[in-house]
């Protein structure tokens, strides 16, 4: 009878610790659980400089987002409209697709941050067919706004950073750039865009950007970080950046505005704007860079980009063959005169002996 109730006593011990260690057990997995979940969300957040999205770090000031309540004429706003621009519950349309329209954005805060990065969310569509459609749109840092001009419906001679989506080509000898077309321009409030050589002389890189009236988003990015100017594109549908523009040695004062523009000549489109979405980038400095500060938007080694070259077209086969032609007989009569006045001389020598 006592080894009957020992027996149920160790059972009963025995199964009081299979519980606890299963209890136990349940608890390390939670806890694994707890500490695998704590490790993820530390990764996506060191991984959010990569992806679209870095709410942490998202300068709401400086940003304009749907359903767009800071913008308008109220005093509270941080972005003002300008010309033809509009707002919808969907976009901001710069332009419409109507001959003759410019319009604009801009922010009334200035930005002072160092190191940010500026993502672009737009739409450019219409009816016009290809090369019959015009005539884009610029993203600009500058140190001007709520000016009305000719690039892309801003001012020409700006001071600060323009980024233009140019759709189209307004020179025609050029069979090289493939549009619509990405470029970058720093200007100093001295340097002209050329409109009718679409800004060659002055750009500091691009590249093609088809993005015109395809049925998926388009977005633009543009990082400056250690006078670091970057420019990527994503208008394949892939949520992947590509690489446009990437170039050291751009130097760009703080205190100036974010804005984006657009105008119609006698071609159109819609150019919509989505969001801006200004983002403050982190980074290491030193000292002499902390006290470094940029007087005048400038480029080391601007004269030293590789810059389009007006060239002359060479000579077809007829005018070859007829300078040839002509060259033959100018050496022909150069030599009969020189042999009629040597004879001449010689035949004035003989008389002067006798």
């Amino acid at each position: 009878m006592l080894f009957s109730t020992m027996n149920k006593s160790n059972r009963f011990r025995m199964g009081s610790f299979k519980i606890l260690d299963s209890m136990l057990n349940q608890r390390n997995i939670h806890e694994l659980t707890c500490r695998f979940a704590a490790v993820l969300l530390l990764t996506c957040q060191c991984l959010a400089d990569d992806g679209y999205e870095m709410d942490d770090f998202l300068k709401r000031e400086y940003s304009l987002t749907k359903p767009y309540q800071g913008l308008g004429s109220s005093s509270s706003s941080y972005w003002d409209l300008m010309g033809n621009a509009m707002i919808t519950t969907e976009h901001v349309r710069l332009t419409p697709d109507l001959q003759s329209r410019q319009g604009a954005v801009w922010s009334r805060v200035p930005c002072f941050l160092r190191d940010w990065e500026l993502q672009v969310h737009f739409k450019i569509h219409g009816h016009g067919k290809k090369n019959l459609n015009g005539d884009g749109m610029a993203l600009w840092y500058t140190k001007e706004r709520m000016q009305t001009g000719p690039v892309f419906g801003n001012m020409n001679l700006f001071t600060g950073l323009g980024v233009f989506v140019d759709t189209y080509p307004n020179e025609n000898k050029n069979h090289e750039r493939v549009f619509p077309y990405v470029s970058g321009m720093v200007g100093n409030g001295t340097l002209a865009y050329e409109h009718d050589r679409d800004g060659q002389s002055t750009e500091l890189g691009g590249c093609t950007a088809l993005v015109r009236n395809i049925p998926h988003d388009t977005f633009l990015l543009i990082r400056y970080t250690k006078n670091r100017l970057t420019i990527q594109i994503d208008v394949d549908g892939k949520q992947e950046w590509q690489d446009c523009l990437d170039l050291p040695g751009v130097r760009l004062p703080r205190g100036y505005f974010f804005g984006a523009s657009s105008i119609t000549g006698d071609l159109s489109d819609n150019h919509d704007l989505i969001s801006m979405k200004l983002y403050q980038l982190t980074v290491e400095r030193t000292p002499e860079e902390e006290e470094e500060e940029e007087l005048i938007p400038s480029v080391d080694n601007f004269e030293h980009l590789n810059k389009v070259e007006v060239q002359e077209e060479g000579m077809s086969g007829v005018q070859l063959f007829f300078t040839i032609v002509f060259s033959v007989i100018g050496i022909f009569v150069l030599g009969v005169v020189a042999v009629v006045m040597y004879g001449r001389w010689k035949e004035n020598s003989r008389k002067r002996f006798y």
